[in-house]
Protein backbone atom coordinates (compact mmCIF):
# COMPACT_ATOMS: atom_id res chain seq x y z
CA UNK A 1 0.00 0.00 0.00
CA UNK A 2 1.36 3.55 -1.19
CA UNK A 3 1.64 6.19 1.66
CA UNK A 4 -1.60 8.13 2.10
CA UNK A 5 -1.59 11.66 2.36
CA UNK A 6 -5.12 12.22 3.22
CA UNK A 7 -6.54 9.76 6.36
CA UNK A 8 -9.57 7.67 3.95
CA UNK A 9 -13.04 8.30 5.73
CA UNK A 10 -15.63 5.57 5.33
CA UNK A 11 -19.22 5.62 4.94
CA UNK A 12 -20.97 2.53 5.93
CA UNK A 13 -24.63 1.73 4.72
CA UNK A 14 -26.34 -1.58 5.72
CA UNK A 15 -28.69 -2.43 2.38
CA UNK A 16 -30.99 -5.51 3.47
CA UNK A 17 -28.91 -7.25 5.28
CA UNK A 18 -29.46 -10.07 7.81
CA UNK A 19 -27.29 -7.86 10.29
CA UNK A 20 -24.40 -10.50 10.24
CA UNK A 21 -22.26 -8.48 8.41
CA UNK A 22 -23.00 -5.29 10.23
CA UNK A 23 -21.73 -6.82 13.35
CA UNK A 24 -18.57 -8.06 11.78
CA UNK A 25 -17.83 -3.70 10.23
CA UNK A 26 -18.41 -2.79 13.51
CA UNK A 27 -15.97 -5.73 15.28
CA UNK A 28 -13.60 -3.86 12.65
CA UNK A 29 -14.03 -0.84 14.71
CA UNK A 30 -12.86 -2.05 17.99
CA UNK A 31 -9.49 -2.09 19.29
CA UNK A 32 -9.43 -5.90 18.53
CA UNK A 33 -9.01 -5.33 15.08
CA UNK A 34 -8.36 -1.41 15.25
CA UNK A 35 -8.98 -0.56 11.44
CA UNK A 36 -8.59 3.17 12.08
CA UNK A 37 -4.46 2.52 12.68
CA UNK A 38 -4.83 2.24 8.81
CA UNK A 39 -6.05 5.89 8.75
CA UNK A 40 -9.69 4.98 8.37
CA UNK A 41 -12.04 7.07 9.81
CA UNK A 42 -15.82 6.06 10.06
CA UNK A 43 -18.43 8.84 9.41
CA UNK A 44 -21.69 9.65 8.65
CA UNK A 45 -21.87 12.07 6.03
CA UNK A 46 -21.29 10.85 2.58
CA UNK A 47 -19.87 14.42 1.28
CA UNK A 48 -16.93 13.72 3.33
CA UNK A 49 -16.41 9.81 2.75
CA UNK A 50 -14.27 8.46 0.19
CA UNK A 51 -14.80 5.33 0.74
CA UNK A 52 -18.50 3.46 0.97
CA UNK A 53 -18.66 0.04 2.48
CA UNK A 54 -22.03 -1.03 1.75
CA UNK A 55 -23.56 -4.59 3.36
CA UNK A 56 -26.57 -6.83 1.95
CA UNK A 57 -27.82 -6.48 -1.32
CA UNK A 58 -30.19 -4.20 -3.31
CA UNK A 59 -34.16 -3.91 -3.14
CA UNK A 60 -36.54 -2.24 -4.87
CA UNK A 61 -36.60 0.60 -1.66
CA UNK A 62 -32.70 1.02 -1.16
CA UNK A 63 -32.15 1.22 -4.24
CA UNK A 64 -32.40 5.50 -4.46
CA UNK A 65 -30.65 5.51 -1.11
CA UNK A 66 -27.60 3.78 -2.37
CA UNK A 67 -27.09 5.56 -5.35
CA UNK A 68 -27.64 9.24 -3.37
CA UNK A 69 -25.37 8.56 -1.30
CA UNK A 70 -22.48 7.54 -4.19
CA UNK A 71 -23.54 10.58 -5.85
CA UNK A 72 -22.90 12.75 -2.91
CA UNK A 73 -19.35 11.68 -2.40
CA UNK A 74 -17.09 13.62 -3.61
CA UNK A 75 -14.40 12.05 -6.45
CA UNK A 76 -12.56 9.85 -6.76
CA UNK A 77 -14.41 7.26 -4.15
CA UNK A 78 -14.19 3.68 -3.83
CA UNK A 79 -16.73 0.99 -3.18
CA UNK A 80 -16.69 -1.72 -0.94
CA UNK A 81 -19.18 -4.21 -0.92
CA UNK A 82 -19.11 -6.73 1.87
CA UNK A 83 -20.70 -10.50 2.13
CA UNK A 84 -22.22 -13.03 -0.05
CA UNK A 85 -25.15 -10.54 -0.09
CA UNK A 86 -23.78 -7.02 -1.33
CA UNK A 87 -21.40 -9.61 -3.90
CA UNK A 88 -24.39 -11.29 -5.25
CA UNK A 89 -27.68 -10.91 -3.62
CA UNK A 90 -26.70 -13.92 -1.62
CA UNK A 91 -29.69 -16.39 -0.31
CA UNK A 92 -31.79 -13.34 -1.10
CA UNK A 93 -31.48 -13.09 -4.56
CA UNK A 94 -34.73 -14.84 -5.58
CA UNK A 95 -36.84 -13.06 -3.06
CA UNK A 96 -39.68 -10.89 -5.23
CA UNK A 97 -37.96 -7.25 -4.00
CA UNK A 98 -34.08 -7.69 -4.96
CA UNK A 99 -32.73 -6.67 -7.30
CA UNK A 100 -29.20 -8.57 -6.64
CA UNK A 101 -25.87 -7.36 -5.37
CA UNK A 102 -24.68 -3.68 -5.12
CA UNK A 103 -23.02 -3.66 -8.51
CA UNK A 104 -26.78 -3.54 -9.68
CA UNK A 105 -26.67 -0.12 -8.00
CA UNK A 106 -23.84 1.31 -8.08
CA UNK A 107 -19.73 0.35 -9.60
CA UNK A 108 -18.21 -1.56 -7.06
CA UNK A 109 -14.40 -1.56 -6.57
CA UNK A 110 -13.66 -4.46 -4.11
CA UNK A 111 -15.62 -7.66 -3.52
CA UNK A 112 -15.42 -8.72 0.31
CA UNK A 113 -17.22 -12.42 -0.25
CA UNK A 114 -18.22 -14.05 3.06
CA UNK A 115 -21.16 -14.94 5.28
CA UNK A 116 -21.17 -13.33 7.44
CA UNK A 117 -17.44 -11.73 6.15
CA UNK A 118 -14.95 -12.14 8.93
CA UNK A 119 -13.43 -9.02 9.81
CA UNK A 120 -10.16 -10.02 8.86
CA UNK A 121 -11.27 -9.94 5.62
CA UNK A 122 -13.11 -6.55 5.66
CA UNK A 123 -10.04 -5.42 6.58
CA UNK A 124 -8.21 -6.81 3.70
CA UNK A 125 -10.98 -5.52 1.29
CA UNK A 126 -10.95 -1.68 2.72
CA UNK A 127 -7.02 -1.63 2.50
CA UNK A 128 -6.74 -2.68 -1.29
CA UNK A 129 -9.61 -0.17 -1.96
CA UNK A 130 -7.49 2.01 -0.20
CA UNK A 131 -4.75 1.35 -3.03
CA UNK A 132 -7.49 1.74 -5.20
CA UNK A 133 -8.11 5.16 -3.95
CA UNK A 134 -4.67 5.88 -4.60
CA UNK A 135 -4.60 4.92 -8.08
CA UNK A 136 -8.02 6.87 -8.28
CA UNK A 137 -6.39 10.31 -7.02
CA UNK A 138 -3.53 10.13 -8.98
CA UNK A 139 -5.32 9.38 -12.29
CA UNK A 140 -8.09 12.40 -10.92
CA UNK A 141 -5.00 14.71 -10.38
CA UNK A 142 -3.61 14.07 -13.71
CA UNK A 143 -7.23 14.57 -15.70
CA UNK A 144 -7.39 17.61 -13.59
CA UNK A 145 -3.99 19.10 -14.96
CA UNK A 146 -4.74 18.54 -18.35
CA UNK A 147 -7.88 20.21 -18.06
CA UNK A 148 -6.09 23.11 -17.18
CA UNK A 149 -3.56 22.95 -19.23
CA UNK A 150 -5.76 22.83 -21.97
CA UNK A 151 -7.74 25.89 -20.82
CA UNK A 152 -4.68 27.81 -20.79
CA UNK A 153 -4.15 26.80 -23.81
CA UNK A 154 -7.47 28.40 -25.75
CA UNK A 155 -7.38 31.42 -23.25
CA UNK A 156 -4.18 31.93 -25.43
Amino acid sequence: MAYIRKSAWLIHYDGSSCNGCDIEVLACLMPLYDVERFGIINTGDPKHADVFLVTGGVNVQNLPVVRQIYEQMPEPKVVVAVGTCACTGGIFKDCYNMIGGMDHAVPVDVYVPGCAARPEAIIDGVVKGLGILEEKRAEYKRLVAQQKSAQRKEAT
